[in-house]
């Protein structure tokens, strides 16, 4: 209820690109293949790419990150409002509802790069509920490799007691909070 003002004035911003913008024309909300706890699942997102981007994206088997990079490849919306403070991810809030997701928690990869992940030895996303946010996510510019932070994360779940895990998520949602106010999105 909270965001219900700030998802009416996202489908409103949306639908007003699509109406001005042939080339943004499409479907609000995507869904995206992913793994949490080595299960596949549709990680619910708003579209960002345009439509021949979203149609290439699918035809070749690849998975948004990859076009999302170029900024060619967006919507006006998700290129000015969506992907600058991580407003694309807000409908994965029902992925949590749905037990998809936690909170907190490594993000979830694409099945491929899960497979080569657990070829390399890392099988973690196969044991764990993937997160809508983590470690990964607020440590924006250090440089540090996903598999550290997420094993970091991993063995604070096994080794903090529930209120200290509960504190420390809570950081972690926070940092999120200050990581999308400050627009630490992708920016073009």
């Amino acid at each position: 209820m909270v965001l219900s003002p700030v998802v009416v004035a996202l489908l409103a911003a949306i639908t007003i690109d699509m109406i001005v913008s042939r080339r943004d024309r499409g479907g609000i909300f995507y869904r995206e293949p992913r793994i949490s706890r080595g299960r596949l699942f549709g990680l619910l997102k708003f579209r960002t790419l345009r439509r021949d981007a979203l149609e290439q994206m699918r035809a070749t088997g690849g998975h948004a990150r990859l076009y999302e990079a170029d900024p060619n490849n967006l919507t006006w919306t998700g290129r000015r409002l969506l992907k600058p403070w991580y407003l694309d991810e807000l409908p994965q809030l029902l992925n949590v509802l749905l037990g998809d997701l936690s909170l907190v928690g490594p993000r979830p990869w694409p099945a491929e790069m899960v497979r080569r992940q657990v070829a390399e030895g890392l099988d973690y996303r196969n044991r764990i509920l993937a997160g809508l946010t983590g470690p990964a996510q607020v440590t924006k510019g250090e440089g540090i490799p996903y598999a550290v932070l997420d094993s970091l994360y991993l063995e604070r779940c096994s080794t903090l007691s529930g209120w200290s895990l509960v504190r420390y998520d809570l950081q972690i949602l926070w940092r999120t909070l200050v990581v999308m106010a400050r627009g630490e999105g992708l920016n073009y």
